[in-house]
């Protein structure tokens, strides 16, 4: 089973900027959608991105214009480059494997990584 590995989290103003980083044990990509979820205290988890096979992408309503999804075959990475940020926005953030090709809808796998934490607080 891939491994996942997210990295670029932190603690950041409103208005700030982060970017996350998720790193896959294995050649991905190229075969299967990925997504971005992120879970705040006391609800459930969210789609936030996800990425077809082919370089498509699908935000929530809660980010589009905001965030960006993007990714490095070369280094097995995906990407969230996180702009304007709100208190909102504060959560675990999660990459997951999907389980097709195909963002609509998206369908997640099993594999998680392990998530990190952002944190939007003046």
């Amino acid at each position: 089973q891939v491994q996942l590995v997210e990295s670029g989290g932190g603690l950041v103003q409103p208005g700030g900027s982060l970017r996350l980083s998720c790193t896959a044990s294995e050649s991905i990509f190229s075969t299967y959608a990925m997504g971005w979820y992120r879970q705040a205290p006391g609800k459930q988890r969210e789609l936030v991105a996800a990425m077809t096979s082919s370089g498509s992408t699908s935000y929530a309503d809660s980010v589009k214009g905001r965030f960006t999804f993007s990714r490095d075959n070369a280094k097995n990475t995906v990407y969230l480059q996180m702009n304007s940020l709100k208190p909102e926005d504060t959560a675990v953030y999660y990459c997951n494997k999907g389980r097709t090709y195909s963002i609509s809808p998206y369908y997640p796998s099993g594999s998680w990584g392990p998530g990190t934490q952002v944190t939007v607080s003046s």
